[in-house]
């Protein structure tokens, strides 16, 4: 069985490393970045990736480059706890959790699909787009940027399997779906960044403040260093007055003093949050985006997987980790039934379903629910949360959200493993 996969990024290479663990050893990436770099700021992997990552054997490199959370806590803009739980191993899973820098994450994944499937399975300045398929054998075009003719080089590449892992202006999901259009935009305005400071509460906690018109989430990237700072990723937020976001806005740097202006009176005493946005050393600006959940992924031996198949709001922690699932599941499934049409078909009958209902649920704010909650019923302020959002009402909205995203802690520890038994592997390669 041979294998393309669109797109080296998070999703990608961890449908390679999937594969090759199932015995599906001939895989292609075609990326478009000329080369792979430590780009972006961090992500939070949550215990059901990290126990995928782990069972694909790299749990000791995650824990290297990631800091385990122990906590995540929210506040409304004052600081006032509204509801705090233990993440992890801490809450009673077999994993941990880990917020981690996206860039490092990649840069560890590329480096095991190299390791483990060579040199050549990653072509990079490599775009992807038109696939088609006769029944037998699925084929898109790659045009090589760089080649003879400037413009790049042009040919056809055919598989057994295409897979389309490219990303959120995914080229192979367009193609399916042509009347889309744009990325949905909710009015929020991101900005993100990383500020070496120092640490706070226990230096493992994942902290959100505010509501659904301006909020700040904080999490650290890594330990306290000989100067007793660690880095400590960011998200400032607001809701713009704007109709729509700009093509402009997309990963721009943003001025400092504007991102200041909005949160000069968040201090909460336990953190300082103008003090952080001001010592970031660069601030990018991203407008909240999805899309909307569509009704089919797979097209004859052509599927989606990530932000191709279900671009979320970041609300959760879930869009990364849900990619590692997909990859996880699809490695699963055709490394049991080869490259069939019941393997594409089982492995959007698991995913497609879950994926649209944490789309949804993030656009009703998932988790975060609390947060609105409080400000709707106490704008000011509270005494006493209990009486604003009873215990029993926030653990509920926390609840839901853990078993939408299939990481409910007994479940996911009794869930079979997703690995193919090796007695199975490189029979249908």
């Amino acid at each position: 069985m041979d294998v393309i996969i669109a797109g080296a990024g998070i999703g990608g290479l961890t449908t390679a490393l999937a594969l090759h663990a199932a015995g599906i050893d001939d895989v292609t990436l075609y990326e478009s970045a000329p080369e792979l770099r430590p780009l972006g700021v961090g992500i939070n992997l949550l215990p059901h990736a990290v126990r995928e990552l782990t069972e694909l054997g790299l749990g000791e490199r995650l824990a290297t480059i990631g800091v385990a959370t122990s906590t995540l806590t929210y506040f409304n803009r004052y600081g006032q706890e509204i509801w705090s739980e233990p993440r992890g191993l801490a809450a009673g899973y077999d994993w941990a959790q880990y917020s981690v820098h996206r860039g490092r994450l990649q840069l560890m994944l590329r480096d095991a699909v190299v390791e483990r499937l060579g040199a050549d399975a990653i072509r990079l300045g490599c775009t992807v787009d038109d696939a088609q398929d006769d029944g037998e054998r699925a084929s898109v075009r790659v045009t090589e940027h760089g080649g003879p003719e400037k413009g790049g080089t042009v040919r056809r590449a055919s598989a057994d399997v295409v897979v389309g892992a490219d990303g959120i202006h995914s080229a192979l999901r367009r193609q399916r779906h042509p009347g889309e259009g744009a990325p949905v935009w909710n009015g929020l305005i991101l900005w993100r960044g990383t500020a070496r400071v120092a640490p706070y509460l226990d230096g493992r906690t994942m902290i959100m403040a505010g509501d659904a018109q301006q909020k700040f989430v904080a999490y650290p990237l890594s330990a306290p260093g000989d100067d007793g700072l660690q880095v400590v990723n960011f998200i400032a937020e607001y809701r713009s007055d704007d109709d729509e976001p700009g093509a402009s806005n997309w990963n721009r740097s943003a001025d400092p003093s504007t991102v200041l202006g909005r949160f000069v009176d968040w201090g909460f005493g336990w953190l300082d949050v103008p003090a952080v946005i001001g010592a970031a050393d660069e601030i990018l600006e991203y407008p909240m985006v999805d899309r909307d959940p569509i009704p089919r992924w797979t097209f004859g031996r052509q599927t989606l997987l990530g932000d191709a198949a279900h671009a979320m709001y970041p609300i959760g922690s879930n869009g990364a980790s849900q990619a590692i699932i997909d990859a996880r599941t699809l490695g699963y499934e055709l490394g049991t039934k080869g490259p069939t049409q019941l393997a594409l078909d089982a492995y959007e009958a698991e995913r497609r379903p879950r994926t649209t209902q944490l789309t949804l649920s993030n656009r009703s704010m998932g988790p975060e629910r609390v947060m609105q909650l409080a400000y709707e019923r106490a704008p000011g302020g509270f005494d006493d949360i209990e009486l604003v959002v009873p215990f029993a009402e926030r653990a509920a909205i926390a609840a839901r959200y853990k078993s939408a995203g299939g990481f409910v802690p007994e479940q996911l520890n009794r869930r079979a493993s997703l690995s193919v038994p090796a007695s199975a592997r490189g029979q249908l390669a």
